[in-house]
């Protein structure tokens, strides 16, 4: 919102400049203004006063359909020194640096040299949404349009939509979604996979790939969770033996064709870390 008593726009909210970038030129509205105590003209271009700049990107975050939850996420408050003790914290602190510099990169550097998004793999609590949500951040607040969907809304907005007395279309959910410059799928996976479910997961991230668009993905899913020197399980009276439970992978949960897709359209980055809410917060410290 403008501020009222600005002495540039006077509260309007745009201000009047001679100079522009020749590739602004057309965005902006223009006109001849006389030049006082002459008889010529000059044309000038109507542009956001400085005035509106924090407002200006609250709306942007705003449109971006970033939750209230995350509004604050960025880089400069991503802490890569959570944990002090244990054999294995300067693993997890390096694991969240490295983490946090490819990301940071990626954001940084978009669009030029981001022909692929970014998959982010880790366990719940590592920080995979705080550094999606800040590259989307520094995207959308340079320009670019950029959409945050937790992974379960959008499928339930969508099948709202089918709801004969919804305001809403399946279109109209999915137009934004298919051609939003950046896409941030949260929690990727977490739904129970259902024929539907695939079939239109699928179909949004096939139609992003083949547009050249650029989509962010979180999930708590990792690739291959067998492990080879699992610990025998107990065994029945009969003497026949009970394996564990596997944890189910992210191909389990998007099936092989997708994942593959996956493979294609990302650099995946694996975070190895404990749940911070867990094992920080409990003791005291917060992540800012």
């Amino acid at each position: 919102m403008a501020q009222p008593d600005c002495t540039l726009c006077g509260g309007t909210g745009w201000k009047t400049v001679e100079r522009l970038a020749e590739d602004e030129k057309p965005k902006r509205v223009s006109w001849e203004k006389p030049i006082e105590g002459t008889g010529e003209k000059r044309r000038v271009w109507a542009v956001p006063c400085d005035c509106t700049g924090s407002d200006r990107a609250a709306r942007t975050i705003a449109r971006a359909r970033i939750p209230r939850r995350y509004e604050h996420c960025d880089f400069d408050n991503f802490d890569t020194d959570l944990y002090e003790t244990g054999r294995e914290s300067a693993a997890w602190n390096r694991s969240l640096e490295q983490s946090k510099l490819v990301v940071e990169a990626f954001a940084r550097d978009y669009p030029v040299g981001t022909e692929t998004g970014l998959l982010l793999m880790g366990p719940c609590g590592a920080g995979k949404t705080h550094l999606a949500v800040a590259a989307l951040r520094q995207i959308v607040v340079r320009g670019h349009t950029g959409l945050f969907y937790d992974y379960r809304e959008l499928l339930k907005e969508i099948q709202g939509s089918y709801n004969p007395e919804s305001q809403s279309t399946e279109l109209g959910v999915l137009e934004p979604v298919l051609t939003a410059d950046v896409l941030l799928l949260d929690d990727l996976g977490a739904s129970k996979p259902s024929p539907w479910a695939l079939e239109t997961v699928g179909h949004i991230l096939n139609h992003r790939y083949n547009e050249r668009r650029i989509t962010l993905l979180t999930t708590n899913y990792l690739d291959g969770t067998e492990t080879a020197a699992a610990p025998p399980g107990p065994r029945l009276p009969s003497g026949q033996g009970v394996s564990a439970a596997r944890e189910e992978a992210l191909s389990d949960r998007l099936g092989m064709r997708i994942r593959s897709r996956l493979y294609e359209m990302c650099r995946t980055i694996e975070l190895f870390a404990p749940d911070y809410r867990r094992e920080v917060r409990q003791a005291g410290r917060v992540r800012s």
